[in-house]
C-alpha cells in the first residue's frame, strides 16, 4: 500500500507531524512500536503549554485523537528496514513481514536508556535492575532503592520514586546534580528519605538470579557495598539511530540524525524529528519535539508538491488504496 507519507515512530514528535500532514491532507501512516514514547510513561507532566499539569499518556491520547479526527491511519508495528529506490519512493518493511511503500518518510524513533556496560546488568534488568521508576517503582513500596545519574531524569525519578520507597540513595558520578531547579528543591524537600553519594560511580552489579547490590567506586558509611532492594538506572540516552543508518542517512559523531532547521537529512525525502536529532544540544522536551514533528511535516509536504507522486507500485499510485 501507497501513502504520501509515513511517520516512523508514534511519540511527541511522530504525532505532531501526523497532526500537520493530516492537515495537509497528505494520505499518512504513522507506525510506533511503543506508542507515545518516554512521554506515556512519564507520569504527570508540568511544563507542557496548554496545561498546568497532564499525565504524559493522556498527552499521548489527546494527540493520537487530534491526528486520527484529521483522518490519519496509525497501526501498531516495528519498522525494521528502509529503502529509498531509484525512483525515489521509500518502501518500508516491518518485523511482521508487511511492506509499505510511500513518497516521503519521517523517521521520529526516538531515544533509548543508555546502560552502564557491566556484568549482570542485562541478567538482572527485570529482576531488580530497572530504568523506568514510572513503570517499576510501584514494586518497591516500604523498600530501599537505588538511582544511579546525575541529571534531571534522575532526580525525578527520585521525586517518583518517593511515593513508595522508604529510603533511597541516589548516586552521582560528579560532584553536583545537573536538575532543573524545581525539580532539584522538590528532592531535596524529602529530608533524609534521600541520600545523596557525590562522585561516586557502581563498579559492579551483584545477585544470582535476582539483584541483591551494588559495588561501589569508594567507600560508603565504611563499605563498599550497598545492599538495596532495587536499582534503577538513569544515566542518559542513546538515539535509536539503526534505521537511519539502513536508510542512509548521514549521523553526527554521537550517532544522531545530521538534519537541517527544516528537519531535512541527507536523504531526499526523508525527515527527522524528535529525540532523534541533536539539534538544541541535548535540550530535549515534548515540546520541542513537537516542535521539529510540525516542521518536518511541513518539509514533508512542500518536497511532495515538487516531486509528485514517485512510488506507482503495481499499478497502484499514493492516491489510490
Amino acid at each position: 500500500m501507497s501513502y504520501d507519507l509515513i511517520i516512523v515512530g508514534s511519540g511527541a514528535a511522530g504525532l505532531a507531524a501526523a497532526v500537520y500532514s493530516g492537515r495537509y491532507r497528505m494520505r499518512t501512516l504513522v507506525i510506533g512500536d511503543e506508542f507515545g514514547g518516554y512521554t506515556s510513561i512519564a507520569g504527570p507532566i508540568e511544563n507542557y503549554p496548554g496545561y498546568s499539569s497532564i499525565d504524559g499518556f493522556d498527552l499521548m491520547v489527546n494527540m493520537k485523537k487530534q491526528a486520527t479526527d484529521l483522518g490519519i491511519e496509525i497501526r501498531d508495528g516495528r519498522v525494521e528496514d528502509i529503502q529509498r529506490g531509484e525512483s525515489g519512493c521509500f518502501t518500508l518493511r516491518t518485523k511482521k513481514g508487511e511492506e509499505y511503500f510511500s513518497n516521503t518518510v519521517i523517521i521520529a524513533t526516538g531515544t533509548e536508556h543508555r546502560r552502564l556496560g557491566l556484568p549482570n546488568e542485562k541478567e538482572l534488568t527485570g529482576k531488580g535492575v530497572h530504568y523506568c521508576v514510572t513503570c517499576d517503582g510501584p514494586l518497591y513500596r516500604d523498600k530501599t532503592i537505588a538511582v544511579v545519574g546525575g541529571g534531571d531524569s534522575s532526580v525525578k525519578g527520585v521525586n517518583l520514586a518517593a511515593e513508595y520507597a522508604k529510603k533511597i540513595y541516589l548516586i552521582v558520578r560528579g560532584t553536583k546534580v545537573a536538575a532543573e531547579p524545581i525539580n532539584y528543591e522538590r528532592m531535596k524537600k524529602l529530608g533524609d528519605k534521600v541520600e545523596v553519594l557525590f562522585e561516586t560511580e557502581v563498579k559492579e552489579i551483584l545477585g544470582s538470579g535476582i539483584f541483591e547490590k551494588v559495588v561501589l567506586s569508594k567507600p560508603f558509611n565504611g563499605s563498599i557495598d550497598l545492599a538495596v532492594d532495587g536499582l534503577f538506572i538513569e544515566v542518559g540516552l542513546l538515539p535509536r539511530s539503526e534505521l537511519l543508518k539502513k536508510a542512509g542517512v548521514a549521523l553526527d559523531e554521537r550517532g544522531y540524525a545530521k538534519a537541517d532547521t527544516m528537519m531535512r537529512t541527507s536523504v531526499p525525502g526523508a525527515f527527522v524529528a524528535g529525540d532523534i536529532i541533536n539539534l538544541f544540544e541535548g535540550f530535549k522536551q515534548d515540546i520541542t519535539a513537537a516542535a521539529m514533528g510540525a516542521v518536518a511535516a511541513t518539509s514533508a509536504y512542500e518536497y511532495y508538491k515538487i516531486h509528485g507522486d514517485l512510488c506507482v507500485v503495481h499499478g497502484k499510485s499514493s492516491t489510490d488504496s
